[in-house]
């Protein structure tokens, strides 16, 4: 199921002009924090918080990494798609796994603006969950994106009017 659906939605931005890009699950330090600007004393870099190997490989906690070795390798303009499994050491339960699959995409062009990012979402939300869902785009804070924002969509079972799955929220 899960390699039907990362195929899925990775057919649904190739058809948006996106390129397929995959990276090492065994990632350099330089890689996986420096070169995205997260700092040496950010608690992802601590030891309790990233599976390190030895003092400079780890396996990477996110796919962001391939942003990086396809931006020191391509001239823009750049649509990459970057599937991938992560691991980071969190608690086993019901919504998190010390290994899971991310979905991460970016665009470098001249004139990209945040509503090219609004368009893409919105056509990959009713590619991947239909023409009749609704989605809310609004702000929110990461530390390693600005601007940002968030997706909300309408719930698939009960088309937004409320029920026991979106705990009656629509």
């Amino acid at each position: 199921p899960l390699t039907l659906i990362i195929n899925e939605i990775c057919g649904i931005f190739t058809q948006m002009g996106f390129s397929v890009v995959l990276g090492p699950e065994i990632e350099s330090e330089e890689n996986n924090f420096t070169g995205l600007n997260i700092p040496l004393n950010h608690p992802s870099r601590d030891a309790f918080d990233t599976f390190y190997i030895n003092s400079k490989l780890l396996l990477r906690s996110h796919t962001s990494p391939v942003q990086i070795r396809v931006m020191k390798e391509r001239i823009p303009p750049l649509a990459v798609i970057v599937p991938g499994k992560v691991y980071r050491p969190d608690a086993v339960d019901a919504s998190h796994s010390f290994m899971f699959h991310q979905i991460e995409g970016f665009m470098v062009d001249k004139d990209i603006k945040f509503s090219d990012l609004k368009g893409v979402l919105e056509t990959f939300a009713k590619a991947i969950f239909g023409q009749e869902i609704k989605m809310r785009f609004r702000p929110h804070f990461f530390p390693f994106t600005e601007p940002s924002a968030e997706v909300d969509i309408s719930c698939i079972i009960c088309k937004g009017k409320g029920c026991s799955v979106c705990g009656r929220k629509g």
